[in-house]
């Protein structure tokens, strides 16, 4: 099934470490604020080397070893920001060209320069990119508009850069793209047929849970992930 997306490729590698990011009248730490890398960088199973997180409890970790922003999104940030955006604009490692939430499935096996990844989950945006922006709705807009980004988790160790085609290699799980698993989280959130095809054995842990305490008649209040904690 080897076959690249349509020309899809690596436009940008980026790491960050943990600093301070303003956040109301206090600091939070963050690695938010990430930079390009260039030439070659290792990929373990925790993600790029050099890269760090703020949150380990939401952020990192085997299912989102690496996080995935097509660029075809920034100029629709850029109009609602009316600014302009600079690559990694959101905390990507990867600013990609080629993919989207649309035609992108939970369990998608990818070759990226010598790593072998699977796509895990869509991103869940959360108040840290509202605080890098001082925009308070933006984790919203990333909801309503579902051009999210997605995590990857890595099934083989290698060397990424810039450049880099994307190779699809195997996609257990046609129906199962990062749009539906978007639309049922944030939008039609009672939609128990949806989530049990979205239960897939490739769904990173953090949503898997969600969605069965959404089958157990407990639904999740989006509030302190969009506007952080009081």
């Amino acid at each position: 099934m080897t076959r690249e997306r349509s020309g899809a490729r690596v436009l940008a590698v980026s790491v960050g470490a943990v600093g301070d990011l303003p956040w109301r009248d206090r600091a939070i730490r963050s690695a938010i604020a990430k930079k390009p890398v260039a030439g070659p960088v290792p990929v373990t199973a925790l993600g790029l080397a050099g890269d760090e997180q703020g949150d380990r409890s939401r952020h990192g970790g085997p299912d989102k070893a690496l996080c995935v922003f097509p660029v075809e999104h920034y100029r629709h940030y850029e109009r609602l920001l009316e600014r302009r955006l600079d690559r990694p604009a959101f905390g990507e490692n990867l600013t990609t060209t080629g993919l989207n939430e649309g035609e992108t499935r939970i369990g998608d096996v990818l070759r990226v320069g010598e790593a072998v990844l699977q796509v895990s989950l869509p991103r869940n945006p959360c108040y840290r990119l509202g605080a890098r922006y001082g925009v308070r709705e933006l984790p919203v807009w990333f909801e309503r508009s579902g051009r999210t980004g997605f995590y990857l988790r890595v099934l083989s160790e290698g060397e990424v850069q810039a450049g880099d085609a994307i190779e699809l290699l195997d996609r257990p799980r046609p129906h199962a793209t990062i749009a539906e698993a978007n639309r049922v989280m944030h939008h039609d959130r009672h939609d128990h047929a949806a989530v049990e095809a979205l239960l897939v054995p490739e769904l990173g842990a953090s949503w898997r849970r969600t969605f069965e305490r959404r089958l157990a008649g407990q639904i999740d209040d989006p509030a302190s992930r969009r506007y952080g904690p009081e």
